[in-house]
């Protein structure tokens, strides 16, 4: 053994026994050997005299690197040995030497390197210099089993390495793949094309194997060669008798029934294409997909249906006359039973979209009306699809069932997978609503008749086809329960699922009564049915706890649309909610882990609607009310008690406990308007202002523990829109407690809240407004940065975040105050002192923020405050020095320089109406400040950004006249214009 193979086979050694070093020495060796400019001929030496399938490999690979990398600056001699020698590897010649080897007798993956080697050569010299190559290779078939394999090999290759087009190729590699097929069309597809048929019929008895790889090379060639050489009397006929042969293997009837596939799926002009799919007399074949086979041949000849029906429906698609559409009618009539039975019981080949042919199919019955039978039976067929395929797996049904993560991933999938099945559902339903009800309605008998095993899948499949039905049915099919619907919503209502504690059926069957509440709306005999069902062990007393907080919810949306058809049902609800009442706010299940919306407390939202009613008498309505809140309270004041003297380890589970009481009492609150509470019933709003000064106390007893606070503060946005003008009193010792201890991230929420105060009550909170400013103004000036906020690597930390939310709330709550006609909190005596880094902050952000809108809000504040602090002519100036800022900073800053820099796009929509609100300004600034605003614009600003002097003239025409339209146009021009003699330096920083 040479030096060369020792090295081969060290550096391919996988066994761990081989000394590192020595290894790397060996892959250097190695690399030094393909150096040397006698590479091919050692590789080719080797090759006919090494047996060791490593060192085979290694030249192999290298031939093919050196060719692709090298093949350009090689000599003819060179090429022309390289060429002669892989050849006869692949064709078995010059093997007469009994020490040669035989390269066609190593393993598959030698076999395919050298295939590969070939295919790299054919791409350099096919057809200009290596004319002859494939025309040459086939007398060698003659040879028998192992070229003919290897001649596979290289179709193969070629196909996958040049032509086919499931792969990206570069345009250069297109070109060649042209080229190469061009040539092979003119000169020998026509002798490849007979040779496989030969091979074929030959070896069909003889060698199966065989016959299935040539039929699978052929396959991948029928989509760009002459139809005509396969779709033939002799050939076609062939390929039918392979896959129809009861005793002949599988693997070559699938082979065959793959090449009729091809055959079916060529491009084609549709006439001739449909004229090919009836030439091919399918139906001989639809026999081979029934039964309970999983084989192989089975999921092949059901690729080739689907794939037929595929272009027959297409072809039904693109043709107009009446005959055409007959005959591709008849054929779709004919093969679709056996696609609805490949779709039902075969794997389906991933290219064929279910969905989408179904689709396609509906779509073509939407013009004819009525339907005939044999699409009426096709209905079925397609709903009976749509069931299957929708079922749940009952292998998974314990994960589903508790929600674990594989529960969780698969209910994810099953989500993502039934939307397009509920879409072709639902376009089935449009075509065909009373066959898609009675199926439904057939599915949900059946499904309560079925066998445990099943049961709990087919339910919840049944179930969810009417549910997801109700999205195509209209408000009023809804309310009259027209056709079966009026059948079917008693008939869910009164049906108890053997399966009922199953989660999913649960939660469906849940669903599917709230999307049908338009039909009970109109026929209130069957309220009792419906709160039957949300109010046992159906819903909000189900086991599982996923479907009792879902029930809560739907209920509370349920109550909404009923409202006063429940009143004498009151009694009976509160009642049957009462255990549940009582567990949401106990101290076990407040330590649970609470789900985001769903966290339980839309029961009490639900009894609020339910007793806010103005139909419910005030002495019930009290008696009610009061049995909720007095516990909820007192159980509030006794844990505030405890609080004092607890020790710190039991705090966690008291705190999450106020905080369940303080979600009830809020979402109970929902029910009862301003109205009721303030001007019909007082009482009620005495109830909930007493709750408020209870809740109040929270702030006192745990001031840092912010969950409480958000609750808290959620519970006083409750109340001011619940209680109006008369929460007055409470504000500011509320006010006073939140502002107290509050970090960035609630100054956020404070400042919503005042926010909401301000729309909601104007200059009735100014002595309010009055007190708190400086206090905000002072903690949030001192927080936030001057200048813009840092950016870059290492700017997005939570911190920063949390700043930037609360620079973007200062701004909303400046503008609030400002369009409320309250500015004159910001020159009370205590407020003075931040007025200067207020207008700061909004020069700076209104010439340079990277958000328009919050540019835009902050010029609006510059427009009123100069409406609101501006009394000239006439008068004194308000606020000293207010108006040499604005003209001499805001109006050149903002008005002139921001909107010059290229960064500001005007052709974007929001800059567009930021630029708007910059022109009003300036017209503002001109009917407040007159020729003080003008003169110092035009004779300062102007010239720095090159104005010529008669545009400068037609701007203060426009400006001193009424249009603004006109002068907004005007000055959009002119800035386009300045735009093109300076570079953007102007702007303010």
């Amino acid at each position: 053994m040479g030096d060369l193979e020792k090295a081969i086979l060290i550096s391919f050694d996988e066994s761990g026994t081989v000394d590192s070093v020595l290894k790397s020495q060996a892959v250097a060796f190695c690399q030094q050997i393909k150096e040397n400019p006698s590479i091919c001929s050692i590789c080719i030496e080797k090759l006919f005299f090494c047996k060791l399938v490593q060192v085979q490999f290694w030249c192999l690979q290298c031939l093919h690197e050196v060719l692709r990398v090298r093949y350009s600056s090689m000599s003819q001699e060179e090429k022309s040995f390289i060429r002669k020698s892989v050849f006869s590897m692949a064709c078995f010649e010059g093997v007469n030497d009994e020490n040669s080897v035989r390269v066609l007798e190593a393993p598959a993956f030698i076999k395919n390197k050298l295939a590969q080697v070939l295919v790299t050569l054919i791409y350099f010299e096919y057809p200009l210099i290596w004319t002859s190559v494939f025309l040459d290779f086939l007398p060698s078939l003659n040879r028998g089993a192992v070229v003919i394999d290897m001649f596979c090999r290289v179709l193969n290759a070629l196909d996958e390495e040049l032509i086919s087009l499931d792969y990206p190729r570069s345009p250069e590699e297109v070109a060649v793949a042209a080229r190469v097929k061009d040539a092979m069309r003119q000169q020998c597809i026509t002798q490849v094309v007979r040779a496989w048929y030969d091979i074929v019929s030959m070896y069909r008895n003889s060698d199966a194997e065989l016959c299935a790889t040539v039929l699978e090379s052929m396959r991948r060639y029928i989509s760009w060669i002459d139809i005509g050489l396969i779709v033939n009397d002799v050939f076609i006929r062939l390929l039918f008798e392979l896959i129809l042969v009861d005793g002949s293997a599988d693997q070559v009837r699938g082979a065959a029934a793959s090449c009729v596939l091809a055959v079916v799926s060529k491009r084609m002009e549709p006439q001739p294409k449909l004229t090919l799919l009836r030439s091919l007399q399918m139906s001989r074949i639809f026999g081979l997909v029934t039964g309970d086979d999983e084989s192989e041949l089975v999921s092949k000849v059901a690729a080739l249906l689907t794939g037929y029906a595929t272009e027959v429906l297409e072809c039904s698609k693109r043709l107009n006359t009446a005959d055409s559409k007959g005959v591709s009618m008849d054929l779709l009539n004919e093969v679709l039973p056996s696609v609805f039975y490949v779709m039902q019981n075969c794997e389906v080949d991933m290219t064929f979209s279910i969905v989408q042919f179904l689709s396609g199919y509906v779509s073509t019955m939407k013009s004819l009306s009525p339907l005939r039978d044999a699409q009426l039976l096709h209905v079925g067929q397609i709903l009976e699809v749509i069931r299957t395929q929708i079922c749940f797996d009952p292998v998974y049904r314990d994960n589903l069932d508790v929600l674990d993560k594989i529960g969780r991933e698969e209910e994810d999938r099953m989500v993502e997978f039934r939307k397009d099945l509920f879409v072709l559902l639902r376009n089935v339903g449009r075509v065909a609503s009373e066959v898609t009800l009675i199926f439904i309605r057939n599915s949900l008998v059946s499904a309560v008749a079925s066998s445990a095993d099943r049961n709990a899948e087919e339910v919840e499949a049944a179930l969810s086809l009417f549910y997801a039905l109700g999205e195509s049915l209209s408000d009023e099919a809804m309310r009259t329960g027209s056709g079966l619907l009026g059948e079917l919503v008693p008939m869910l209502l009164s049906t108890r699922f053997p399966c009922h504690s199953n989660r999913l059926v649960a939660l469906v069957y849940l669903e599917t009564i709230a999307r049908y509440m338009k039909f009970v709306q109109e026929n209130n005999q069957y309220i009792p049915m419906v709160l039957g069902a949300f109010l046992d062990e159906r819903g909000i007393h189900h086991q599982n706890v996923n479907v009792s907080r879902r029930a809560s919810y739907l209920f509370m949306r349920v109550v909404k649309l009923l409202k006063a058809k429940l009143v004498p049902f009151i009694e009976t609800i509160l009642q049957s909610l009462q255990d549940a009442v009582a567990q949401f706010t106990s101290t076990h299940s407040a330590s649970k882990e609470l789900s985001g919306s769903e966290d339980g407390s839309h029961i009490f939202e639900a009894i609020g609607l339910l007793i806010g009613m103005e139909d419910v008498p005030l002495g019930k309505q009290s008696d009610y009310l009061s049995s909720l809140l007095t516990p909820l309270c007192q159980q509030v004041e006794v844990l505030l008690v405890n609080a004092k003297v607890q020790k710190p380890e039991e705090s966690p589970a008291k705190i999450a406990n106020i905080q369940q009481i303080i979600m009830a009492i809020n979402a109970l609150s929902k029910g009862f308007s301003e109205r009721l509470v303030t001007a019909s019933r007082p009482a009620i709003g005495l109830m909930f202002k007493q709750t408020l000064d209870v809740l109040l106390q929270i702030l006192i007893v745990f001031p840092k523990i912010e969950p409480l606070r958000c609750k808290v503060t959620s519970f006083i946005h409750r109340m001011v829109d619940t209680l109006g003008a008369s929460v007055f009193p409470y504000l500011p010792k509320a006010l006073g407690q939140l502002l107290a201890e509050s970090e960035p991230k609630e100054l956020v929420g404070f400042l919503v809240l005042i926010n909401q105060l301000i729309c909601k009550f104007n200059t009735a909170v100014h002595d309010i407004l009055e007190e708190l400013y400086p206090v905000l103004a002072s903690r949030i000036f001192n927080i936030l940065p001057r200048d813009a906020f840092p950016s870059g690597p290492g700017s997005n930390t939570e911190e920063i975040r949390e700043l930037q939310e609360l620079q973007r709330t200062l701004y909303t709550f400046l503008h609030v105050i400002t369009t409320h006609d309250l500015s004159s909190v910001f020159l009370s005596p205590k407020s003075r002192g931040y007025l200067d880094p207020m207008m700061q902050l909004l020069l700076f952000t209104s010439c340079n923020h990277k958000d328009i809108l919050i540019r835009k809000a902050c010029v609006q504040i510059f427009i009123k405050l100069i409406k609101d602090w501006s009394t000239r002519p006439y008068g004194e100036e308000k606020v000293p020095g207010f108006q040499s800022f604005v003209i001499e900073a805001f109006a050149t800053n903002c008005c002139l320089y921001s909107v010059l820099d290229k960064s500001f796009e005007l052709r974007d929509a929001n800059t567009l109406i930021l630029f708007g609100e910059i022109v009003l300004a300036q017209k503002v600034m001109y009917e407040k400040f007159g020729n003080d605003f003008l003169i110092h614009f035009v004779s300062k600003g102007f010239p720095t950004a090159h104005c010529p002097q008669d545009m400068a003239e037609q701007y203060c025409q426009k400006l001193q006249g009424n249009d603004v339209k006109a002068l907004k146009s005007f000055y959009q021009a002119l800035i386009e214009s300045l735009r093109q003699q300076q570079n953007g330096s102007l702007v303010y920083r």
